[in-house]
């Protein structure tokens, strides 16, 4: 007998597979022809079908930047149908600018050259420009004015109480008063305070730095009185020469980032000594706010999370005029058509209401000069204080400017100290020992001194072959210009033997720089090593950080330190540059000791 099924019967198990695979039909095919690729455009998605895009970013603000790259990636937005995939990559102006103008080289400057550059300030755009013009290459950037996408002015950033001694916040103050205090013989005492010693000034180095260059400009245009219209010829009027160089003799080092002045600053105030360290430091605004808020780095991750100054900074904006950080938004010749066009629209969506909220949140000013809250008097800053904006000089007078203030700016006494122990002999990925690379690079270190900076080398490893000590004097201190020889002969010759005596050799070279520090110099030691200390004679890490101490020291000696290798030890490093007031620099892959020392000498 054959049964029949009714249809109300039947198993709904086909129809539901039928429905299961339809949907998943219409999902596939939807994730194949959504904008941005297979995957579409979400958070954690592949991005492979998009346009790649790499923006240089300043230091200051590449972390915010990528944050805002970040939520750009994830989101669905197209222009003419096409995505975008945006990296974001930190690099400092200056460096920047030198890399570009030189032909960007991956393995030299750090990744794929960018097709979108947006340093601090548009300085940098037309010291680019200058340099491609001189050197007869392909200019990469048009002749038209960039857009911007925040700004900061430049400030000098000064302890409360050093500022309210001086009138602020009522009265004017600027590079004069800054001339006045360095020049006079009582320094601080000039204005009751002798407690406070000599006026000190943290300064980066206009060449790298964007601070730096702009508060270089702006002494300039200050010896002048004007606001713009800076010439060449008043870069060669001795009366602004003198003005300059007044305001240079009280520079306590210079350096590649204002992030050392900052850094220290707030380990000096978290030990009470925050007036003990520095009177004034070339920021930008913002750079005052993040201090006061406990983030010296100003990265938006850590903002909240640090410990706020016992002696905030508060903003002095020079009365004679100052120079406006505009981050420039520059696309690059070498651009693609669809990476213009996936630039611009990034562009858009940097310039929107929301993403401004972000910057001025952030202690920028918006791209058309707007401050947001958070520019208070009860953060140190005058956001209703008039600026006088000076006028960004010509290319060449900028280029020019720059070559003057290596005649005026403040001499260095440095003393090198390099490790030869036997594990410099160890070999780095290209096939040549640690000490063989950093032998190429300490010829080209000795360069980049000035003919009359003082400059001597020692070399140490542990005690060999009877010596009395584990260093040894190599060339004594003295002029570059009567050393260099010396100083390249005997860095061709170094050999690699022995330990480390990381502590007896740092405590020996600061004695011997303190026994000759004076006032109208730099004086540092440079110290490279490739481990930590193996010397047992001086073990005690305390003992040296206390005889290191500049807190007290009117004539300082820094040490900077660099952690060569990756068996170097970094951490106490740092801890022994930041009780000398000084920085510590990371060349742990030792092939990038060469642009590592760069940024060393940066600080002479």
């Amino acid at each position: 007998m054959v049964l029949e099924t009714s249809p109300r019967r039947r198993s709904p198990l086909p129809l539901v597979m039928a429905v299961v695979i339809g949907l998943a039909a219409i999902i596939g095919i939807y994730l194949v022809l959504k904008p941005g690729g297979k995957s579409g455009g979400g958070a954690g998605a592949s991005r492979g079908d998009c346009v790649a895009l790499t923006v240089a970013a300043s230091s200051e603000k590449s972390a915010l930047l990528t944050e805002l790259a970040t939520g750009y990636n994830s989101s669905d937005r197209t222009f003419g149908g096409r995505c975008a995939d945006v990296k974001i990559v930190s690099k400092a102006s200056g460096a920047a600018m030198e890399a570009l103008a030189a032909g960007w080289d991956p393995a030299r400057d750090g990744g794929p050259p960018p097709q979108v550059w947006t340093p601090a300030a548009s300085s940098w755009v037309s010291l680019l420009r200058q340099r491609a013009a001189s050197g007869d290459r392909a200019t990469l950037v048009g002749d038209a004015k960039p857009a911007s996408i925040a700004q900061t002015p430049l400030v000098l950033a000064m302890p409360k109480p050093m500022a309210e001694a001086l009138g602020w916040p009522g009265k004017p103050l600027g590079w004069s008063d800054v001339l006045g205090l360095t020049n006079d013989p009582k320094g601080w005492g000039a204005v009751g305070h002798p407690e406070w010693g000599s006026f000190r000034l943290g300064k980066t180095n206009p060449h790298y730095s964007t601070s730096g260059l702009n508060a270089t400009v702006g002494s300039y245009f200050a010896a002048t009185g004007r606001s713009s219209d800076l010439t060449a010829a008043d870069l060669a009027d001795p009366k602004v020469g003198d003005f300059v160089k007044g305001v240079e003799a009280g520079v306590v080092h210079y350096g590649d980032t204002t992030l050392t002045f900052l850094s220290n600053l707030a380990a000096a105030d978290a030990r009470g000594q925050g007036m003990n360290y520095i009177s004034a430091v070339a920021v930008e605004e913002k750079s005052v706010y993040d201090y006061n808020q406990g983030n010296p780095t100003g990265d938006p991750k850590l903002a909240g999370k640090g410990q706020k100054p016992r002696v905030p900074l508060v903003a002095v904006y020079p009365k004679e005029g100052t120079l406006v950080s505009d981050n420039p938004y520059v696309v690059l010749a070498t651009a693609s058509d669809e990476q213009k066009a996936a630039a611009e629209d990034f562009l858009k969506y940097l310039q929107s209401p929301e993403r401004q909220r972000r910057f001025t949140d952030a202690a920028f000013r918006s791209f058309d000069g707007k401050p947001g809250s958070v520019l208070s008097q009860a953060n140190g800053l005058l956001p209703g204080q008039e600026l006088n904006a000076l006028d960004v000089p010509a290319s060449a007078v900028l280029d020019k400017a720059l070559q003057t203030w290596d005649s005026q700016r403040k001499r260095a006494r440095v003393l090198l100290v390099l490790d030869v122990s036997g594990s410099m002999g160890d070999l780095t990925s290209n096939g040549k020992s640690k000490l063989e690379v950093a032998k190429q690079a300490g010829l080209r270190a000795v360069d980049l001194f000035a003919p009359d900076d003082e400059v001597g080398l020692w070399t140490f490893s542990s005690e060999v072959r009877g010596a009395s000590t584990p260093y040894t004097e190599q060339v004594p201190i003295g002029p570059v210009a009567a050393n260099s020889g010396r100083l390249k002969q005997t860095i061709n010759s170094m050999a690699a033997d022995g330990g480390t005596a990381l502590y007896a050799t740092t405590r020996a070279a600061q004695q011997k720089l303190l026994s000759a520090a004076t006032p109208d110099r730099i004086n540092a030691v440079v110290l490279l090593t490739d481990g930590k200390n193996e010397y047992n004679k001086d073990s005690d890490l305390n003992g040296l950080l206390r005889d290191l101490d500049a807190s007290n020291l009117e004539n300082s000696v820094r040490v900077f330190t660099i952690a060569y290798g990756d068996k170097a030890d970094l951490d106490t490093l740092k801890r022994i540059s930041s009780s000398s007031r000084a920085a510590a620099y990371d060349a742990r892959n030792p092939i990038s000791i060469d642009s590592v020392l760069v940024n060393v000498i940066s600080n002479f």
